[in-house]
């Protein structure tokens, strides 16, 4: 297994009381599979991936009982140690790319700082290195590309230099923090198509947060949706799309816009009502239940027990699944 997470948790401060942003995550991940985290804005997604980079803000809390990367203990790793395996066996790609990129450098000088600094190569090397790499994911006149600030591409193209970035050393592992965000749809496209090739070409796992579903139908081997910091289903992607088990995944799923029959009439898009909560305090109950149409007065007391379904994911929820359901340690 590339990665394996146990337990892990994170706690903000926030306003002078601790924010428990992350709350008990496992996730697993193979070399060559694309996992995709799933669920609304403040659920932890973004979080739990800036806790796996170790790029956590400051005064942030993290605590896991395993955090680790082919087999190394990230969270033992001292700074130079993790400067070394963040950019060349472990890349991400941050959700805004006019942010992520810095406004003041030329593109060519960024991929080439990346490249020389876990390389050592020459310029020359490093720069024919970020040129093919451009190519690789589309970019055309790759050489005046290099010359371009950031605010001269436009959110496509910036977002295509990102991904080029994280590519330059070949990483086994690349996280993907929402990228086709403010896409239009055949950007996208284009992105998702230029993500996996990359992908199936090296060999990569695949950490993919998004809140898009149609995303996560189109590049998934596997899906967590993820609820007020804690996963709530966990499945292959067949398993949680067509036959989704806890009440939040089946909103989500209910919540996307679908063509009308027939193309006539008109039809109230599904919406999951309240907020994503935040939590102050320790409270082991089921998150989701100050919004879940199907609570019942054990979810008030108990935490919820984990499950799997016929179909196979695993779900935190007291409802009943099937009659020959397995209860999961």
């Amino acid at each position: 297994m590339l990665l394996q997470v146990r337990d892990l948790k994170v706690t903000l401060q926030d306003q002078g009381q601790r924010l428990r942003a992350v709350r008990g995550v496992d996730l697993d991940l193979a070399a060559g599979e694309t996992l995709c985290v799933v669920g609304e804005s403040g659920c932890g997604k973004s979080m739990t991936a800036l806790a796996l980079m170790q790029l956590l803000p400051r005064g942030a809390e993290l605590s896991s009982s395993k955090l680790q990367f082919d087999g190394i203990e990230l969270s033992k790793l001292s700074r130079h140690k993790l400067s070394a395996l963040r950019g060349r066996r472990i890349s991400m790609i941050f959700q805004e790319p006019m942010t992520a990129l810095n406004p003041v450098f030329t593109i060519g000088d960024q991929l080439r700082a990346v490249y020389r600094r876990h390389t050592g190569v020459s310029s020359a090397e490093a720069q024919a290195r970020a040129i093919e790499v451009l190519e690789s994911v589309g970019l055309t006149n790759a050489e005046l590309r290099m010359k371009q600030f950031p605010h001269q591409l436009s959110g496509g193209l910036r977002q295509r230099v990102l991904i080029a970035m994280a590519l330059m050393c070949e990483p086994e592992m690349i996280i993907c923090d929402e990228p086709t965000t403010a896409l239009d749809a055949t950007t996208q496209a284009q992105i998702l198509r230029i993500l996996k090739e990359a992908q199936s070409a090296r060999k990569m796992g695949m950490l993919f947060i998004t809140h898009d579903l149609g995303v996560v139908a189109r590049i998934a081997d596997r899906v967590a949706v993820m609820y007020a910091g804690r996963i709530v289903e966990h499945g292959s992607r067949a398993a949680v799309l067509r036959s989704p088990a806890h009440p939040y995944t089946k909103g989500l799923i209910a919540s996307v816009p679908r063509p009308q029959d027939g193309g006539t009439g008109s039809k109230r898009l599904a919406s999951i009502p309240g907020n994503v909560p935040a939590f102050h305090h320790e409270d082991p109950r089921c998150p989701f239940l100050s919004r879940c149409p199907k609570r019942m007065s054990i979810c008030t007391r108990e935490a919820p027990p984990v499950r799997q379904t016929e179909a196979g994911q695993q779900v935190a929820c007291h409802l009943p699944l099937d009659a020959q359901e397995a209860l999961t340690a």
